[in-house]
């Protein structure tokens, strides 16, 4: 605990560079940056205007030349494209004129337009094409033509060798596994066995930038070839999990998954340089690991103090962590996380310096052909709505593979930004091995069932050119499949690895199977400094007037005169002293700096030059921990996924994800099911990230007064019959004071082990008085209460307890006091999940005399919390539960305040009243 002697206010240091707000010139974790200058060389000016005719055609080889390339190594269409654009007539060209060569880079000398039309087939129209005329920047334009006009790709006769290996360790891993696992869905390579080139190329690419960190996102197809033949590991493993034994020792109870959801985390040492590739977990929504994989890479960017958390300004996020994603071709472009996810690479406390992204193009979506799949032509065309380059390519040739990652490895490198690499290729089954694609593809499979294999026709190519023989192919077969049979054997000894809570967690544990109470509390005079620092600002800063005499006026009073202080408060002294403790916070979601309900301001802005102030990073001159306020963009999925992710990589650093309103959480929904709630389970990996809901009936309709807590209450694996523990796999709570949630913060970081936070947060109690709290009771000693018993009524004289959580208990309580009610007990259950028995048990047995016992709602019955309480409060405490509230119904709310007034009046009478 720091003491308020140890701590004074921090000077407040102003950036020369104005933060703008609006301008996206920014603060803790985001900084301005200029873009790259460039400017034509007067040369090649002179020469496109002297060769105009033929510059155009030039121009439209580089635009339209992918139109006419062979990318597809199926194509059982057949389709031969005619592109007007790229005839010599349509330039005023004929073949015979003299043309300059140096209007492509590298050329140089005079030649035929036909021999400049053919030099421009050969670069843009072969088995490796380009999109990048759309790029927004000159710059990027110039430097992605240059790159194919004059780059050389040369690959030597070890690494041919090296691929080859590859390639067919691929082959013979999935012909291994047909074998003996024939009745197993594997999602295989085969097809796509030069993805494998991918990565190896981008092993040595990575290894010789000095990169740190390479965090993967990856779909099922290939994964297992990819996990087994290039990230380490070992056959063994998987051949245990197909066996259907779990992937983890017993103490770790794990639930498990299947083999294509495994991860991993290895260390690739080549070039004197050794970089940490770590491939994320993934659920069966494919697509959602994407925005999870951003996060885990942001989280890293934030541990490595690179780019934009750097105090050097040359750094650039990205030179230490790189981001890959691995699409499948159909669900690229069918869910919409994908789009969201893209939408934040530039995005301010979002970008990780540009994601390098593959999509394996195999042709179908479960039985939908590629025709049908897509309103576009081509898979990658949603990387044009952020303005990145897309390289096809075929995957029959594994050399050009490697060309096309080194080309936008170079182009991530350089400008920082996304970039596509469209890997054409096919799968040599369907869906999976046991499905049958001719049922609905016939003259596609009737191509793929009779054509060679990539590592077979790669290897044919070598043979032919002398670089191996015969022998040597099938000793490399038969090498790797004995390697395997090896494996395998091993499989009925094999135990598994302890590979969990280790490196940045090994501080950390699983949740103990028991109740525990933490001291949250900070002493007082801390408090007050971070306090009156939170609404503290520059001499100079033009704050809103609005805020100068409400926010920041009232706070001041409040602190100084020691009175009862705001859920606004509160928070801002749980962050404050979290990040006094030097840990980083991390408060994102839709508007979350103002917050929605204009309560919040934790991010100020100067109203003459839209200058940014985030206090709560001015509390102390030395202060190490830092609140990071990003404002997301209006998307839910994709930046939960996120948020989730850069929990999931750091358990040091608190992350906050805020719904504009409750029920707005439900577009994330995909999220919440495979990460949230089941992310510990299947894969013990703990997560301490926090939502905040805002919930209450209010009059405001359906979409903006439930955040669905039943649902959240579902989901988790709390008992009917059993008392919980804090090994749930969600704590859901419903707080109703603001040192309730000033508590939960500080318990978040303050336990030794991590588990996700679901709290139903307030609307009207923001600015409730009888909703504030005193100092007293966030002060050491103090701690969050699962359950705050009724300190009104006399324990003798009540014969009803009414049980309430959230808002409703203020409404209830008003009602009682103006009624005069004095036979009623009100207890506000606080913690949903676990579900607090003890402290309940402690409540329910001040009331000897009462004989009902009632649980009161403003939701409806089929909604809140009312089945999930009901059991365990009738199994656990032995006493019949009554229920009190909105009858059943399909919607949240009604429309009608009509109607609306009738309920509030309905839902305060019956418990009261109604029952006796």
């Amino acid at each position: 605990m720091i003491g308020f002697s140890k701590v004074r206010v921090r000077q407040l240091i102003r950036r020369k560079d104005c933060m703008k707000y609006h301008s996206g010139v920014g603060v803790f974790g985001h900084r301005p940056r200029e873009a790259i200058q460039f400017e034509l060389p007067d040369e090649v000016s002179s020469i496109r205007n002297e060769n105009c005719r033929a510059q155009r055609l030039v121009e439209a080889y580089r635009t339209y030349g992918h139109l006419q390339a062979h990318v597809d190594n199926v194509d059982y269409r057949q389709q031969n494209r005619i592109i007007k654009e790229l005839d010599l007539s349509s330039y005023g060209l004929s073949g015979g004129d003299a043309v300059d060569s140096a209007l492509l880079y590298g050329h140089s000398g005079r030649q035929s337009a036909s021999e400049l039309r053919d030099t421009l087939r050969q670069i843009y129209c072969g088995l490796i094409s380009y999109e990048f005329s759309y790029l927004e920047t000159e710059a990027e334009r110039e430097w992605f033509a240059r790159r194919i006009e004059s780059g050389t790709d040369t690959i030597d006769r070890e690494r041919r060798i090296e691929i080859l290996k590859e390639l067919l360790n691929s082959q013979a891993w999935d012909k291994f596994l047909s074998i003996k696992y024939p009745t197993v869905k594997r999602y295989c390579g085969e097809g796509a066995e030069s993805l494998l080139t991918f990565f190896s190329t981008l092993f040595r690419l990575t290894t010789s930038e000095k990169l740190k960190h390479v965090v993967i996102a990856m779909a099922h197809r290939g994964k297992l070839n990819v996990l087994s033949g290039l990230l380490q590991c070992p056959p063994v493993k998987i051949f245990h999990k197909f066996n259907g034994n779990p992937e983890f020792p017993a103490e770790a109870n794990s639930a498990c998954d299947i083999a294509t959801h495994l991860s991993a985390s290895t260390d690739i040492s080549m070039n004197g340089n050794t970089v940490r590739f770590s491939l994320l977990n993934n659920p069966s929504h494919l697509e959602v690991a994407n925005p999870v994989s951003m996060g885990k890479t942001r989280s890293k960017q934030l541990k490595l103090m690179e780019g934009d958390y750097s105090s050097d300004e040359s750094s650039r996020f990205g030179d230490k962590v790189l981001n890959v994603q691995i699409h499948g071709d159909a669900a690229f472009t069918g869910q919409g996380v994908n789009q969201e996810t893209l939408m934040l690479s530039q995005v301010p406390h979002f970008e990780v310096g540009g994601s390098l992204h593959v999509v394996v193009n195999n042709q179908v979506g479960f039985t939908l052909p590629a025709n049908r799949g897509r309103s576009s032509l081509y898979v990658t065309d949603l990387a044009k709505s952020i303005a990145v380059p897309v390289i096809h390519v075929n995957g029959d040739h594994p050399e050009l593979v490697s060309k096309a990652t080194n080309i936008a490895f170079e182009y991530q490198r350089k400008f920082r930004k996304d970039v596509f690499i469209d890997y054409n290729c096919y799968r040599r089954w369907g869906h999976n091995e046991l499905d049958d694609p001719t049922f609905t593809n016939p003259l596609l499979y009737k191509l793929i069932h009779y054509r060679e294999s990539i590592p077979d026709l790669y290897a044919e190519k070598l043979i032919s050119e002398s670089v191996l023989t015969e022998k040597d192919v099938t000793n490399i077969n038969t090498e790797y499949t004995k390697f395997l049979q090896q494996q395998f054997e091993l499989a009925v000894t094999y135990s598994p690895q302890i590979t969990y809570y280790q490196e940045q967690w090994s501080g950390m544990c699983a949740a103990p199977d028991a109740v525990e109470v933490w001291d949250t509390g900070v002493d007082k005079e801390m408090l007050k400094v971070i306090g009156r620092a939170s609404v503290t600002t520059p001499s100079d800063f033009n704050i809103h007037s609005h805020l100068a005499k409400t926010h920041v006026k009232n706070r001041l009073s409040k602190i100084s005169e020691e009175k009862d202080i705001d859920w606004a408060t509160a928070e801002a002294m749980a962050i404050g002293s979290l990040l006094m403790e030097g840990r980083h916070v991390r408060l994102s979601g839709e508007d979350v700096g103002r917050g929605t309900f204009s309560h919040r301001h934790v991010m100020l802005i100067d109203q003459e030059n839209e200058t940014m102030h985030v206090p709560l990073n001015h509390i102390h001159e030395n202060q190490k921990g830092f609140l990071e306020v990003a404002n997301s963009i209006l998307s839910e999925e994709a930046v939960l996924g996120y948020e989730y992710g850069m929990a999931y990589d750091s358990p040091d650093n608190l992350c906050i994800w805020e719904a504009q309103f409750g029920d707005f959480y439900t577009g994330a929904q995909i999220v919440v099911d495979t990460y949230i709630a089941s992310g510990e389970s299947k894969w013990v990996r703990s997560n301490g990230l926090v939502m905040l809901l805002p919930h209450g009936f209010d009059g405001a309709a359906s979409e903006h007064s439930s955040c669905r807590m039943e649902r959240f209450l579902q989901l988790t694996d709390s008992s009917e019959t059993a008392p919980d523990s804090e090994a749930v796999c969600m704590h859901v709570v419903n707080p109703t004071t603001p040192a309730q949630y000033f508590h939960l913060l500080r318990r978040q970081m303050v336990r030794n082990y991590r588990k996700p936070l679901i709290v139903v947060a307030p609307k009207i109690l923001l600015r409730l008085a009888d909703a504030a709290s005193p100092l007293l009771d966030l002060e050491p000693g103090t701690h969050f209460k699962p359950v705050i018993g009724d300190v009104i009524a006399d324990p003798l004289r009540v014969n009803r307890v009414i049980l309430v959580c959230g808002k409703h208990y203020y409404e209830l309580n008003k009602e009682r006091l103006k009624a005069k009610i004095d036979d009623v007990a009100i207890l506000r259950v606080e913690a949903l999940s676990p579900f607090p028995l003890q402290a309940l048990q402690q409540e329910v047995a001040k009331y000897k005399n009462a004989r009902k016992f009632i649980w009161s709602q403003e939701e409806h019955r089929n909604m809140g919390a009312w089945t999930f309480v009901k059991p365990r409060f009738e199994n656990l405490l032995g006493k019949k539960l009554l229920y009190a509230g909105r009858a059943e119904a399909p919607t949240t709310a009604v429309g009608a305040s009509k109607l609306h007034r009738v309920e509030v009046e309905h839902v305060l009478r019956e418990p009261l009243y109604n029952i006796k």
